[in-house]
């Protein structure tokens, strides 16, 4: 059976729809970074969905190319992911001024992959869709202590939940530290074009530190 993150780091990828406190460590990502709103049909953030997935899917069958990836075992594509902030606007996002909003949207790497393997496969996808994929990055990232929750609804109900996570993490000893480095992040469980808005099901993050 492949290996499926969301079900073997569930602590990451299928919180309670409480608040919890957790460690998340040093990961890997194909990631492609723009701006704009998120919801624009020609904006930024919509075309990089499918570079994401071309990459992904093209290291996900890599076994069956001439091309061996050292340690490849077979495994799920991991679920979309999105970091996200807006310049000028502290702490967490201002779900008013979408068109103000930056993001390095990923998809998350298994750990043998890599940066001679993403360059090939970067190179790989574009020789079969003749499309150019440059605008792709390997990506690491480390978030280290943050306060999580499942988001239950419209993405733009989301400050109901931030609020909460937030209180949470007061009471535990911790208070926000959003930074230029450490952002509001976001893991998409469900496809807006498959599933009613009421039951999306979004893993939102925040990183936090200890109140001294």
């Amino acid at each position: 059976m492949a290996f499926d993150f969301k079900k073997e780091y569930k602590e990451f990828y299928m919180p309670k729809s409480k608040p919890s406190i957790v460690e998340v460590p040093r990961i890997n990502y194909i990631a492609v970074k723009g701006k704009g709103n998120p919801n624009d049909e020609m904006g930024e953030y919509k075309q990089t969905i499918g570079l994401l997935y071309g990459i992904a899917f093209t290291i996900k069958m890599s076994y069956k190319s001439a091309y061996k990836i050292e340690g490849f075992f077979e495994y799920v594509v991991p679920p979309l992911e999105g970091f996200w902030w807006q310049n000028g606007i502290d702490g967490s996002i201002d779900y008013n001024k979408k068109d103000q909003m930056n993001f390095i949207s990923v998809i998350r790497l298994p750990d043998f992959v890599t940066k001679e393997d993403f360059d090939w496969a970067v190179g790989e996808a574009e020789r079969k869709k003749k499309q150019d994929f440059s605008k792709a990055e390997f990506f690491t990232y480390h978030e280290g202590i943050c306060v999580q929750c499942m988001h239950i609804g419209s993405y733009d109900n989301e400050p109901t939940t931030v609020s909460l996570m937030h209180e949470y993490a007061k009471e535990n000893g911790y208070e926000l530290d959003i930074t230029d480095t450490r952002l509001h992040h976001e893991i998409y469980l469900s496809d807006p074009r498959k599933c009613d808005v009421s039951k999306l099901k979004t893993v939102i993050r925040h990183p936090i530190k200890k109140i001294k």
